[in-house]
């Protein structure tokens, strides 16, 4: 499926190009997470910063990855993940980390792929108050009913092209809901 990644038209012009215009924002830190952070976790990352980067964003908006579980630490995105975003012009990167008491009180949303990483986020929290907004990332999907991205790490290529559409979906959502939210 080809991508579905573009700059939104408003007024006939690109956001990029009207980035210049906007009211001044705050950098607004976002953490996308899942349970190994080889798979969904790095490519919401890739795709997010993808798409900060096509608007001119890099400065406002910062993009991480983690896991709940610490079992692939220091590794790189799953092979397959990788050739799947690449063909996509989306380029992963990084070593997989899992989620750490500073991520609570350093990002802004922290945005979990399924349900049970949600729980363990949650579980997962330091006792007492955390700045961070805990949400499913299929909040912010509009082109599907899927309430969670499927982990395609034991399935074929298809299932790595299902979760870069939700990704690209939501992604999208996310970056006019932070641009909101930064704004007022």
């Amino acid at each position: 499926m080809a991508s579905q990644i573009q700059a939104w038209p408003s007024a006939g012009l690109p956001l990029a190009k009207r980035a210049g215009k906007l009211p001044a924002m705050r950098q607004y830190r976002l953490l996308f997470v899942c349970m190994g952070n080889i798979c969904r976790s790095p490519a919401g990352e890739a795709v997010m910063r993808h798409l900060i980067e096509v608007e001119g964003l890099a400065d406002r908006i910062e993009c991480d990855s983690a896991g709940t579980i610490a079992f692939h630490t220091g590794n790189p995105p799953d092979h397959r993940m990788h050739a799947a975003a690449a063909n996509r012009n989306i380029n992963t990167g990084g070593q997989a980390r899992q989620i750490c008491d500073d991520d609570y009180r350093s990002f802004d949303m922290i945005l979990t792929m399924d349900d049970e990483n949600l729980l363990n986020v949650r579980n997962m929290a330091p006792t007492g108050e955390s700045p961070a907004e805990i949400r499913p990332f299929c909040d912010f999907v509009t082109g599907s009913t899927a309430t969670e991205v499927p982990d395609p790490y034991y399935g074929g290529p298809k299932g790595f092209e299902t979760v870069l559409d939700l990704l690209e979906d939501g992604c999208a959502s996310l970056l006019e809901h932070v641009r909101n939210q930064v704004a007022n």
